[in-house]
C-alpha cells in the first residue's frame, strides 16, 4: 500500500492519496483545488487515480474533487449520510455507512461519524494482501490529533440555529460506538492541524493512533464515562472566531464548485489597463511585504501579503463575487499566488503587475500608541479569546473574518482606528476599508504597542 499526505499550512489543511502498486490505481481523499499536485504525484509513483472522495462539505476551503475527477476521469464517491439538508448536487456514487469499495487490492470502509457535520464520513483502509486487521482511519474533520472536530461551526458560519447541541450529541455516539472500537493500533490521519479554525486544540503532529487518543485526549474521560454532559459543555468551550467565508464554501462544495479546466498562465498587464480596470471597480491585490504596501499603497488596493495567511486572509476579507482581481507580485509568483487564491474560490484573477510605480499611490503612517485621535472608533480586528484577555477602554471588537460582511454598521464620518495584536491583520483589514472609502488609520505595533506604552507610565 501506498500513503501520501499532501498539506496545505496556511489553511492547516490535509489531503490523501492511497494507493496499490499491484495493480497502479489509487484513491485521493479531500483534495484541494489546484489538483495538478494529485496528477504529479499518481505519475511519479507509477498510479492511476480511479476515485476520487470527500470526508465531508468543507467549510474552510473550496474542494478539489469535481476538479480532480474531471480530469482524470476517476469515480467521484461521495457521502450519502446526513439527510436531503446535507446532499451534494454532484457525484457518480453516494456512500452510506457500513460498505466498502476497493482500490485494486485496498479496502476502503465507510464510516458515518456525524457530529462535526450531519454527512462527515471516515475511511477505515486495510492492506488486505498484508492481512485482514485495519492499518489506518482517515478521519476528515472527525478526529484530529489531540482534539475532535467543532460541531458549532453550522450556527457560527451557515446560518444554523443551535445545531451544535444535536451535532455535540452525534458526535459523542460517533466516538464511542465508532472511534474507541477499532484497536488502538490503527493510525488516524486526520484532515486538519494545528491552525485551523475547525477545532481549539489540534496538534502539530501530522499523525496520531487510536490508542494514543484514548490515552491521552481531554475528550477520552468523557466518553469513557459516559458522561455526555460534561463532553458538551467542555467541546462548545472556547471555540476559535468562525470566518463568515465558511459559509460560502459550505454552499459552492455542497452545490459543485465551477471547474477551471486547463486555464493559460496568468497574463502580465500593463499600467494603464490596471487604472482603467481598478477604476471601473477592480481590486489589486498587494502581495508585498507591508513595510513596502506602507511606503506607497496603491489606491483601490487590499494588503495581502504573500506569506503563511495569503489564503486565511483573501477568504476572511474578499468576495470574489464583487470584483475583478489583480495581483502586485513579481512574475516569478504571480501564477503560485493565483492557484492558491483558489483555495478560497478567487478565481476572478484577471493579471499581475509587478509595480506599483506607475500606479496612483498613497503612504500610508500608522498612527502611534501614544497618539491616538481622541474620538476615533477604536476597531479591535483580533479573535473574541484576544479581545477578553485585554483590549484598549473603548474598542468596538469585530473579528477580521467577519468584516466584509459588516460594513454598513461601521461609520463613515468618523475617523477608525484598527488594530490587531502586532499590526500584521489590521493592515490587511485596514485596507479593505480604505478601498471601501472609510477614513481609516492603523495603530502602530498594535495591541502589544499599546500595552507597553500604558506599562511604561509612571503609576
Amino acid at each position: 500500500m501506498y500513503l501520501e499526505r499532501f498539506y496545505d499550512p496556511d489553511l492547516a489543511q490535509a489531503s490523501y492519496m492511497v494507493g496499490c502498486q499491484q495493480t497502479g490505481e489509487c484513491l485521493v481523499v479531500d483534495p484541494a483545488r489546484d489538483v495538478g499536485r494529485y496528477l504529479e504525484a499518481a505519475t511519479a509513483q507509477g498510479l492511476r487515480i480511479t476515485a476520487v472522495t470527500e470526508t465531508h462539505i468543507h467549510a474552510d476551503f473550496l474542494s478539489g474533487s469535481r476538479e480532480l475527477a474531471h480530469a482524470t476521469g476517476a469515480a467521484l464517491r461521495l457521502s450519502g449520510e446526513g439527510g436531503p439538508d446535507w446532499s451534494y448536487g454532484f457525484g457518480d456514487r453516494f456512500l452510506r455507512h457500513g460498505e466498502t469499495f476497493m482500490v485494486g487490492n485496498i479496502r476502503i470502509e465507510v464510516r458515518h461519524t456525524p457530529g462535526h457535520t450531519p454527512e462527515s464520513l471516515s475511511f477505515l483502509v486495510t492492506d488486505t494482501p498484508r492481512g485482514e486487521l485495519p492499518s489506518l482511519l482517515l478521519t476528515g474533520d472527525f478526529v484530529f490529533v489531540g482534539d475532535v472536530g467543532r460541531p458549532d461551526l453550522l450556527d457560527e458560519a451557515a446560518g444554523g440555529v443551535d445545531t451544535r447541541f444535536e451535532g455535540a450529541r452525534q458526535l459523542f455516539a460517533s466516538l464511542r460506538n465508532e472511534f474507541l472500537t477499532l484497536p488502538d493500533f490503527v493510525q488516524v490521519w486526520p484532515g486538519h492541524g494545528a491552525g485551523s479554525a475547525c477545532g481549539k486544540a489540534l496538534g502539530a503532529v501530522p499523525v496520531t493512533t487510536v490508542g494514543y487518543e484514548r490515552a491521552l485526549s481531554w475528550w477520552a474521560p468523557f466518553v469513557q464515562s459516559g458522561d455526555e454532559g460534561g463532553f458538551t459543555a467542555e467541546l462548545l468551550t472556547g471555540q476559535p472566531d468562525a470566518p463568515a467565508y465558511y459559509a460560502r464554501m459550505k454552499a459552492q462544495n455542497r452545490a459543485g464548485p465551477a471547474l477551471l479546466g486547463d486555464l493559460p498562465p496568468l497574463p502580465r498587464l500593463e499600467a494603464e489597463d490596471v487604472r482603467a480596470r481598478l477604476e471601473s471597480g477592480a481590486r489589486l491585490l498587494d502581495t508585498r511585504k507591508r513595510a513596502l504596501y506602507h511606503a506607497d499603497a496603491p489606491l483601490h488596493s487590499v494588503h495581502l501579503p504573500e506569506g503563511d495567511t495569503l489564503e486565511t486572509w483573501a477568504g476572511w476579507l474578499l468576495d470574489p463575487a464583487a470584483h475583478d482581481f489583480i495581483l502586485l507580485a513579481p512574475a516569478s509568483r504571480a501564477e503560485a499566488i493565483r492557484r492558491r487564491l483558489w483555495m478560497v474560490g478567487l478565481d476572478r484573477v484577471a493579471g499581475f503587475i509587478e509595480s506599483a510605480a506607475l500606479l496612483p499611490t498613497q503612504p500610508v503612517q500608522p498612527v502611534a500608541a501614544a497618539a491616538l485621535p481622541r474620538d476615533a472608533l477604536l476597531l479591535d480586528v483580533r479573535k473574541a479569546s484576544e479581545f477578553a484577555a485585554g483590549h484598549l477602554p473603548g474598542a468596538r471588537h469585530l473579528f477580521a473574518g467577519r468584516l466584509p460582511g459588516v460594513l454598513d454598521t461601521l461609520p463613515r464620518d468618523r475617523e477608525i482606528v484598527v488594530y490587531c495584536q502586532g499590526g500584521a491583520r489590521s493592515a490587511a483589514a485596514a485596507s479593505l476599508l480604505r478601498a471601501e472609502g472609510f477614513r481609516v488609520s492603523e495603530l502602530a505595533g498594535g495591541y502589544d504597542a499599546w500595552e507597553g506604552v500604558r506599562n511604561a507610565q509612571p503609576a
